[in-house]
């Protein structure tokens, strides 16, 4: 039984074999009244039935805290599949080149059963039902198919190209000015410092960092930035080095210049302690490595923070390192602390721990050597 119906502005073209297609807005509350999720799964005859995954909570709740700033901008389109019992009523006059306009008219059954499926945009569905924002007004794409066969194939079809890549997403970031959902906002600083340390001639990694936008143009990067992000965000976020520069200014920000300066100090003397391993390939030089940069960068979490009173910072970042250097095997050699061969530290947890623990651990042995009366 239908208690009452939703009726839409739209505009109604043809796909396929005369398959209907219509696009409109509507409040993104009411998407879930209208619509439902099929999620996978097998019935008892080991039959596979729907074709939607599971919730991603955190996904929902990063859309929901977007949503609920209010005046925001919501462009990504919803896909439904629809049963044959919505009807289109085309308009008189002038329509768009290929369709026609006209008001399209959903049921609202009060039996529970909802005339659409969720082809794409379950998140978001999810995510409109539950912010304060109710008012706000979505795009939405439907089409007739009461097959369960032909919303599958949709469903596949759109979802299976790739999302964007991590490292496009990084390095959009530092360009967006408006205020972020909370799973961005830690890798908007190094994405930030990642662009200017690539770009600044004065910079140790001057166009040594592999960015997406300069993929086909400089030849000369080795780094991957996602390395070199990793390292500055765990600084950041783990009481490191440059976490003394986080909240710092006057209006409470991140003092992105003094983490500059002290990212160019530390890594400058690194490249002038060892010029042989510096600017190769991964293959060639394991501090060029995800794993090498890594374990450095804690080292740096370690040797910048007791330079806060030294006079000649560079001089003494650049002492510290010397007195290691004996110890390390960027190219050739075997890491004593570790056991592995300099070609075998590879970019996993295991490995990047025990180099970081022996960096640091000759680290503090040479330094209370130079400061033994």
């Amino acid at each position: 039984m239908i208690s009452k119906a939703l009726e839409l502005r739209a505009v109604k073209a043809e796909q396929g074999e005369d398959t209907a297609i219509f696009s409109f807005f509507m409040k993104g509350a009411d998407v879930l009244r209208i619509s439902d999720l099929s999620r996978v799964r097998r019935d008892n005859e080991g039959d596979l039935k729907g074709f939607q995954r599971k919730e991603i909570q955190s996904h929902v709740g990063g859309i929901v805290e977007y949503l609920d700033r209010g005046k925001v901008i919501f462009p990504n389109a919803i896909i439904l599949a629809f049963q044959n019992s919505v009807e289109f009523k085309q308009s008189r006059g002038p329509s768009p080149e290929g369709a026609v306009s006209g008001t399209l008219t959903i049921p609202v059954p009060d039996d529970g059963r909802r005339p659409a499926w969720i082809v794409d945009g379950q998140q978001r569905a999810l995510a409109l039902s539950k912010t304060t924002n109710k008012d706000i007004m979505v795009p939405v794409i439907g089409f007739i198919a009461p097959s369960v066969d032909v919303q599958r194939e949709q469903f596949i079809l759109v979802n299976k190209a790739k999302p964007l890549p991590k490292r496009l997403i990084n390095e959009l970031l530092p360009e967006i000015a408006a205020d972020l959902p909370s799973d961005l906002r830690p890798n908007k600083i190094p994405s930030e410092l990642c662009n200017i340390l690539n770009k600044d001639p004065k910079s140790p990694f001057y166009h040594l960092i592999k960015r997406v936008s300069d993929e086909d143009v400089i030849t000369t990067a080795v780094i991957t930035d996602t390395a070199l992000i990793k390292l500055m965000k765990h600084s950041i976020n783990n009481f490191g080095a440059l976490a003394l520069y986080k909240n710092t200014t006057s209006d409470g920000q991140a003092d992105v210049e003094g983490m500059y300066r002290m990212m160019c100090v530390f890594w400058s003397a690194v490249k002038r302690v060892f010029p042989d391993a510096w600017g190769l390939k991964p293959a060639e030089s394991r501090l060029m490595h995800s794993a090498g940069l890594e374990a450095m960068g804690i080292l740096m979490d370690r040797v910048m923070p007791r330079m806060h009173h030294t006079q000649n910072v560079d001089v003494e970042v650049e002492a510290s390192l010397r007195r290691i250097a004996p110890y390390c095997c960027w190219t050739d050699g075997v890491w004593e602390g570790t056991g592995l061969p300099w070609n075998e530290i590879q970019n996993t947890p295991r490995h990047i721990k025990a180099l970081a623990e022996y960096l640091v651990q000759l680290d503090f042995a040479e330094s209370q050597k130079s400061t033994a009366p």
